[in-house]
């Protein structure tokens, strides 16, 4: 039982700590701006290290809320499934979302948010059914699909301000992370 409790604690706090851990960028941000590194800017040397630090940095709180509603919701479920299931999830797709949008973005812009892991994670538990054939899986896949679906495929549209290759890649990440999960 104790076992049990220990991991359920493991898995609450990696996904606290990882929400944490953009708040805590985003308020230093706010003492010291622009000191804490930058986003992906395409094609440039200079945007590759951007895509360590970009999902944690965040334009406001708007930016930031909007990131992280879903960020731990979608989290939340991915982390059941345990620890190594959700650092998977959250490493590829943000190196998928990160190199995606480096190769495919929009030149002079520069790209931050972690809103490539939240589709990351979007497409990582839609697609998860396909690959560990779990009634569970196939039924969280469908409530989501029908929740969030909608606002999911807008937000891949390209749209002034918004980086649609983050959210391309990202989704594209966590598929590849379902694949790599479950072969």
């Amino acid at each position: 039982m104790m076992k049990m409790q220990e991991r359920s604690t493991d898995r609450a706090t990696l996904l606290i700590g990882s929400t944490l851990s953009m708040w805590l960028v985003w308020a230093a941000d706010l003492v010291w701006p622009g000191d804490l590194g930058h986003g992906i800017v395409p094609r440039t040397s200079y945007g590759l290290s951007g895509i360590v630090m970009a999902p944690l940095i965040h334009a406001n709180l708007q930016h930031l809320l909007a990131n992280t509603i879903p960020f731990v919701v979608l989290g939340a479920i991915i982390v059941m499934r345990g620890v190594r299931a959700f650092v998977t999830v959250l490493i590829v797709s943000a190196l998928v979302a990160g190199a995606g949008t480096w190769l495919f973005g929009a030149s002079n812009t520069m790209h931050i948010g972690a809103s490539g892991i939240v589709f990351g994670f979007f497409g990582y538990l839609l697609l998860r059914a396909v690959y560990d054939q779990r009634v569970s899986s196939l039924l969280i896949a469908i409530v989501l699909a029908v929740l969030y679906g909608a606002s999911f495929l807008t937000s891949l549209m390209p749209a002034q301000g918004v980086s649609w290759s983050g959210h391309v890649f990202g989704f594209l990440g966590g598929i590849a992370a379902a694949r790599l999960r479950y072969r």
